[in-house]
């Protein structure tokens, strides 16, 4: 079916814009913002830390569980209907973590903010990538970097700060009022999109793929801190990983399949996915293993370490200011393999014995990282998806979170093996693992710079005046409604 929407008072691009910027702030922030007042909510509820872990947990696994179903619902029921029901429920659930009386509200709340973001991610991302056509998506660095580098980076720090000057509770107090407000903003201001999916929902697909998502997060995330060969880790690990090949196995065979897999024979977004994937492994394990061997090199203590790779969020930050500028004479190939070369060799600098001993040439290779990574990031998220329709749009922005959510894991698992052992939570005296583990990190970047070869040498060209159309819901005139397609 096909009908008109009614003409939004405001802007669509911008109140894309706007919509998108406030979620994924808010969704970034809170993947962090909790830590540090673990050992403050674990005292107020009279339980002891493990259990107040559940918290993390709960938020870490529902998220990985919402990516898979992400993209069928949103061309099912609408982008726009579903991502503002997404943040509404994301929004109330702040507030009930706020407000929860006993850790098992806390927990279950947390579990419904995760569900929730995983759904924001890749729906959000949808509606930003429809409402710009490829050629002029390079003006969207500067929109996708504050929420994926900022906020995580801000949320170690502004979480230690308000729960010691107000409390724990304000963690998620804050959420309340931006994500109200952009519910509203986002009811008037954004457009429908309903792409209708082929064929029947994929049950058993789903019922392979989200446990199989949700138990390997479980394993990958938690067996560093609690140790690989405890049954529950092991369990998850396991079976999570029978689910998985049974999920790869089915969704090639479906003819309606829960996730499109085949998208990953498009050369620039298969390229563009494994990128995503190999270049989450190395950044999120170098943040996960850097600041424990700063701590064995100097003895610092874990507030210094967290504040050490801080520059690398002011880094990515001006990559974002630049990546629109030379995109576009470069084109995605030569900006990204140059710059993942030179990443892969600021972190082997890391790993060099007394460089991690002095504290300013540390910040100032975490803010390289930031810089060079972040431009490959930038370009590979913006290029990657020039060949993909608006039809298929939905399912690649699910499958590619997938794949960076999965990649980012698997950086911190490896990191965590390389060091020895499944407890990290102290810094050894010995140096040498940490270096170690460093240097894979080093590898895996570089071994990005090899599938970055088959990005194309192009940037996107605006398209010609010759009579060619825009795809639908794209480059309309502000205000103008595009048809809902069902």
């Amino acid at each position: 079916m096909s009908g008109l929407l009614i003409r939004p008072r405001i802007r669509p691009r911008v109140a894309v814009v706007l919509v998108y910027t406030a979620a994924m702030c808010m969704n970034g922030l809170d993947s962090t913002i909790v830590n540090p007042a673990l050992y403050t909510i674990a005292g107020d509820f009279g339980r002891p830390l493990s259990a107040a872990n559940t918290v993390e947990t709960a938020f870490l696994v529902a998220l990985a569980v919402g990516l898979p179903v992400a993209g069928w619902l949103g061309d099912r029921f609408g982008t726009k209907r579903v991502f503002l029901g997404a943040l509404t429920a994301f929004t109330i659930a702040s507030a009930v973590c706020g407000l929860a009386p006993d850790l098992s509200t806390l927990v279950v709340a947390r579990a419904v903010q995760g569900l929730a973001g995983g759904l924001l991610t890749p729906v959000g991302m949808t509606l930003l990538f429809r409402a710009f056509p490829p050629h002029e998506r390079m003006k969207l660095a500067k929109v996708l970097i504050v929420p994926t580098a900022l906020m995580p980076a801000l949320g170690p720090p502004l979480g230690g700060l308000l729960t010691e000057h107000l409390s724990w509770h304000w963690l998620f107090f804050v959420n309340v009022p931006i994500g109200a407000a952009a519910v509203l903003l986002g009811f008037f201001g954004l457009r429908e999109h309903v792409e209708g999916p082929e064929g029947k929902f994929d049950t058993v697909g789903f019922w392979l793929a989200t446990p199989a998502l949700g138990l390997l997060t479980y394993a990958l995330g938690f067996g560093p801190s609690q140790g690989w060969t405890r049954p529950a880790v092991a369990v998850s690990a396991a079976l999570g990983s029978v689910l998985l090949v049974a999920a790869v196995l089915h969704q090639v065979r479906a003819k309606t399949p829960l996730l499109k897999l085949r998208l990953l024979a498009d050369r620039v977004y298969g390229s563009a996915s494994a990128l995503a994937g190999v270049t989450a492994a190395g950044l999120m394990g170098v943040l996960f293993v850097f600041p424990l061997l700063y701590q064995a090199s100097l003895g610092a203590s874990a507030l210094d370490a967290g504040l050490s790779v801080f520059p690398e969020a002011v880094g990515l930050m001006l990559a974002s200011q630049v990546v629109d500028r030379l995109l576009p004479k470069l084109g995605p190939r030569l900006l990204t393999v140059p710059a993942l070369l030179v990443a892969a060799a600021v972190f082997a600098t890391l790993a060099i014995p007394g460089v991690a001993e002095n504290a300013w040439s540390v910040r100032g290779l975490m803010f390289l990282i930031g810089l060079v990574l972040g431009t490959a990031v930038l370009t590979v998220q913006i290029s990657g998806f020039e060949s993909i329709g608006p039809a298929d749009m939905g399912q690649a922005m699910g499958l590619f979170q997938i794949v960076r959510t999965l990649g980012g894991a698997l950086g911190i698992a490896a990191c965590a093996a390389v060091i020895g052992g499944g407890h990290v939570t102290e810094a050894a005296a010995d140096p040498g693992p940490y270096r170690t583990a460093v240097w894979v990190t080093a590898a895996l970047v570089a071994a990005g710079a090899v599938i970055a070869l088959r990005l194309p040498r192009e940037a996107p060209q605006p398209p010609r005046d010759d009579g060619d159309a825009p795809p639908p819901g794209e480059g309309l005139a502000a205000g103008e409604a595009p048809a809902v397609k069902g």
